[in-house]
């Protein structure tokens, strides 16, 4: 069965990355702090799934 909600998160992610590549966007800017939330949300998540 897919996994819906770390499909979300892993899209959101490839396309805040995409954007701040493009921009060229710093560290410290909120989409570069949201990737960081969630590479949190996303292991958490994979951690849960492993009996």
């Amino acid at each position: 069965m897919a996994d819906l909600y770390l499909k979300a998160l892993e899209a959101e992610r490839k396309s805040l990355w995409a954007t701040c590549r493009l921009k060229g966007l710093a560290k410290d800017t909120p989409e570069r702090v949201r990737i960081l939330d969630l590479d949190g949300l996303i292991a958490e998540h994979k951690a849960k799934k492993k009996p």
